[in-house]
């Protein structure tokens, strides 16, 4: 599966082309759509372009895509940046009122099991973001089920976030669900590139890269879809359900 990470906490300022309305992520998801993706991941904001989890702000933007690609999932972040206090990230999800298909969760933030156990309860799927060997450990000690692992990446040095990427695999359990490996920055491409290697699921788009393969600007996340496809392009069908833990 090959995923598009439509935004995240990208400005305006560093990439004209960043979705942040409902609109603009919907015309956004629908161009990624069309170029292979099998499903969206995004970052919905307010009416002052601030990261959100309020009910209105996800039910606006999960609506909007889901209006312009029927069947297209959907997923957004819970990330502790957005709202800081676990209690009011809990609070969040079980007030939402449109619900999306599923929702990321850093297992090293604070509150990150009762998170991904509030989103289980709602019958939205988690993904649990794993940015280092020691959170997997965290992740084991969650009781809500876990629907897809994201191996993250974050380091820029692509040898180091290789590195990352190694451990990590390395640490997680023989059965397990699905997994989505991706770096950022300039790692971005190095780490895209291992994923397909090892048969994984991945991603691209503006949240992880501003640039092409070729050190250019890309000029959208559609561009950088087709071109990841174009390098190595990785199986589209929707992911295999999560094994027994």
């Amino acid at each position: 599966m090959l995923k598009a990470c439509l935004n995240g906490t990208r400005r305006r300022d560093e990439h004209p082309a960043v979705p942040l309305t409902p609109a603009e992520l919907a015309a956004d998801a629908v161009r990624c759509a069309a170029a292979g993706v099998a499903a969206v991941h995004v970052h919905p904001r307010d009416d002052t372009g601030a990261e959100s989890l309020d009910p209105a702000v996800i039910a606006a933007a999960v609506t909007a895509i889901r209006a312009s690609r029927p069947g297209l999932p959907v997923g957004v972040s819970t990330g502790a940046w957005i709202v800081p206090d676990p209690a009011e990230r809990v609070a969040a999800v079980r007030d939402w009122t449109v619900l999306p298909d599923f929702a990321s969760v850093n297992a090293h933030e604070p509150g990150a099991a009762q998170v991904a156990a509030a989103l289980h309860e709602r019958g939205v799927m988690v993904e649990a973001g794993l940015w280092t060997p020691a959170a997997v450990d965290a992740w084991r000690r969650w009781s809500a089920p876990t629907g897809r692992i994201l191996v993250e990446c974050m380091a820029e040095q692509v040898e180091t976030a290789l590195a990352d990427a190694a451990a990590i695999l390395a640490a997680l359990p023989d059965q397990r669900p699905p997994v989505l490996l991706h770096g950022e920055g300039p790692a971005t491409w190095p780490v895209y590139a291992e994923a397909v290697r090892r048969g994984l699921h991945t991603r691209i788009g503006l949240e992880d890269t501003l640039l092409l393969p070729d050190g250019t600007q890309t000029p959208d996340n559609a561009t950088l879809v087709t071109t990841a496809r174009t390098l190595a392009p990785p199986l589209t069908h929707p992911p295999r359900p999560p094994l027994p833990r």
